[in-house]
Formats: structure tokens, sequence, C-alpha cells
């Protein structure tokens, strides 16, 4: 059924749209919630002179809304996020923690704002965040391992503390060379003792 949307709805339209949607959707959903009216003949024609009327103001709504987008200008995000062995996230990264990273920058975006598929791996991904129908802002998203830390380690640390180990092994057995040989000796230091006694 075809119908006129009197409120944005995000995968769907924005107000004023015509949309199609599924009979159903329209009349037990959109249209009782007031999110939506049937596009009859008469309600599109009073569409087309509020639009007429309305002009001026929508020219400085669009204008507001590129304002706005304006400050995600050069903006990209780096999320660190916990990962099991096999790459995969413990849990994801969706549109509500993008939006508590962009408001660490300072820039508040409701999440309802921005669309994306949830993050499930580590790796480059894409946020749309959406101001305008005519107005969308593409943020680059990159995922981080957070518990990668370990093999970051520069080489150098890495061999240092392989030589320590191996340090440490040759102590011990070093050290258990000289028991060995202890053990060995003392039987022949108590036989002139006990050739004594015998006599």
């Amino acid at each position: 059924m075809e119908i006129i949307l009197k409120e944005d709805i995000i995968g769907l339209g924005f107000k004023n749209d015509i949309v199609n949607v599924k009979s159903g959707y329209g009349r037990n959903y959109l249209i009782p919630s007031g999110k939506a009216v049937i596009a009859s003949p008469s309600a599109k024609k009073i569409l087309a002179e509020n639009l007429k009327q309305q002009a001026h103001k929508l020219a400085a709504i669009l204008a507001a809304a590129e304002k706005e987008a304006e400050q995600l200008n050069g903006v990209s995000l780096e999320i660190p996020a916990k990962v099991s062995a096999t790459g995969v996230l413990y849990g994801s990264v969706n549109a509500g923690i993008v939006a508590d990273e962009l408001a660490k920058k300072g820039i508040n975006i409701d999440r309802k704002q921005i669309v994306m598929k949830d993050i499930k791996t580590v790796g480059e991904f894409a946020a749309t965040v959406i101001f305008h129908k005519e107005v969308k802002v593409e943020i680059p998203v990159t995922v981080l391992a957070e518990n990668n830390s370990a093999a970051e380690k520069p080489a150098t640390e890495v061999e240092a503390g392989a030589e320590t180990a191996k340090e440490t092994v040759e102590t011990v057995d070093s050290e258990a060379s000289n028991v060995e040989f202890v053990a060995e000796e003392a039987p022949v230091a108590e036989a002139p003792a006990a050739e004594e006694a015998a006599e």
C-alpha cells in the first residue's frame, strides 16, 4: 500500500515521503501510531500544497543538517574490542558503541541516526550517519584487538626474555651438576672413618 510518512523512519523513508509498504505494516502499525497516513489523491494534494508553503523552512532544515554534518569532516574511529583466538569479537561493535565513541570526541549523535551492520571481527568498516535525506556522512570505523598487546611487543623485548629464560635454565642445570658431584664424593670421605672403627 502507498502511504505518506509523517516522521522520519530510518530504513523506510523521511517525513513527507510517499512510500510503498506491506498492507499489514501500514494498517496495523504505521497509521495507528500516527507515523503515516494513506496516500490518497486528496492527501497527496494537501502534501504538495504544504511542501510549497514550507519550501523556505525545508531549506533551513537542510542547511542546519549540512552544518551539523560538518563536525564529522575528517573524523574516523578506532575501537578496541576483546577478540577470541579465532579472531571473532566477544560481542559486537554496533551503532550504540559508535555513538558512544563519537560522544568521547565531543560529537553527540543519536544512535538511531547511525546505520551500520553489527561488526563481529577486527578490520576496517564504515558507519553512515544520516542527518537529512540529502545529508549523509560515512565514518571509517577500525576495530582493533585490545588483547593483542603481547603480540605487539618489540622483538628486542621478546629476545631479552628468551635470553633470561635460557640463563635461568643453565644456572639450574649447573647447580644440579654440583649436587650430583657432592653426592658422589660423600661416600669416599666417610670410607677412612669406617676402616678405623673396624680396627
